[in-house]
């Protein structure tokens, strides 16, 4: 009992010592650094609301982490001024087809039984800089991308930016900024022949009419395959096997929104109730012994630790990350 007084009296101390000058001065600053302009002073209003509950939560959290409650801590950053539900609503993006076709690929986790501890894909060339997909619910374009672009760099030895926007404007069975889902997108750059390279076809985060050419043509797609629901060594053993592989999380909670570093883990996230598209770039083990997914997330470089973060593994699938992960085949 003594233990709790005293992490809610540290807690209450931390949160003191945002007055309201403090507070003040952090605003400024922080509409200065992410050019922020509202429409009047009662747009601000409501803004500088949700920014000061979203900072007081973050201070409490990281005390909290000092303490050893939690395993990662949380930053101030460019969305700041949003509730979680204007930013799943806005940045996620992942719709799960009702009825769908599995492509199991029982083969990789039946042949590997010893996996090595570290694999990241970032150091061996097969993942390109991390993208911004906007208020564009486009995330599913970005992580087939990734996974596209992966498989290219691992058959050619060529790392490239794909377009995400030719996926946006072109995947029918999709809904654009509406939303969508990875192996749709696969199937289609296989039936297309092909999708054009980020040169070629930039990315403007909104819908607009197809205008994919073959001239821009940068990768093709045989086929895909999707690990088995909820299996995390399988998912390891793709990883290990093949590449990067597009998997789908619960992106909901504040936490997420406002990671900032440390292995994430959120007791609150909801496995069934999976809404946004990231890319699995690796996986490995804290010096704390904390086993951890490496995600590449589309939120820019200014969310996250350079746009990554570091989701626990094997604890329960919480969030979700190996109910729908797939990748393509070259």
């Amino acid at each position: 009992m003594l233990s709790c007084v005293c992490v809610l009296l540290l807690a209450a101390s931390a949160l003191s010592h945002l007055d309201e000058a403090f507070l003040d001065d952090q605003w400024d600053q922080w509409k200065t650094t992410h050019r922020r302009e509202y429409n009047g002073l009662g747009e601000e209003g409501i803004r500088r609301a949700v920014w000061e509950k979203n900072m007081r939560m973050i201070v409490a959290h990281n005390e909290e982490a000092a303490l050893g409650m939690h395993s990662y801590e949380l930053g101030m950053n460019h969305l700041g001024d949003m509730t979680s539900e204007e930013v799943a609503e806005k940045m996620t993006g992942l719709q799960v087809p009702l009825e769908r076709q599995r492509s199991f690929t029982m083969a990789l986790d039946e042949r590997v039984s010893k996996l090595p501890k570290f694999v990241d894909y970032r150091k061996e060339g097969m993942v390109t800089p991390v993208k911004n997909q906007g208020s564009c619910g486009s995330c599913w374009a970005f992580s087939s991308a990734g996974a596209l672009e992966g498989q290219l760099a691992k058959k050619t030895g060529q790392l490239m930016d794909l377009s995400p926007q030719n996926l946006v404007d072109c995947v029918t069975e999709n809904n654009g900024c509406g939303g969508g889902y990875m192996t749709n997108a696969f199937q289609y750059v296989q039936e297309n022949g092909g999708i054009d390279s980020e040169e070629a076809y930039p990315y403007v985060g909104e819908d607009q009419s197809c205008r994919y050419n073959s001239s821009g043509m940068a990768a093709q797609c045989k086929g895909y395959k999707e690990v088995p629901v909820g299996d995390e060594h399988a998912l390891a053993v793709a990883l290990f096997k093949v590449g990067p592989v597009s998997v789908g999380i619960d992106a909901s909670q504040s936490s997420f929104q406002f990671y900032q570093r440390g292995v994430y883990y959120d007791r609150n996230c909801n496995k069934d109730d999976i809404n946004h598209a990231v890319l699995a770039v690796g996986y490995g083990i804290s010096s704390k012994g904390k086993k951890y997914w490496i995600i590449k997330n589309s939120w820019s470089e200014n969310w996250g630790k350079k746009g990554y973060i570091l989701m626990a593994r094997n604890r329960d699938n919480l969030c979700g990350i190996a109910n729908l992960a797939s990748y393509p085949i070259m």
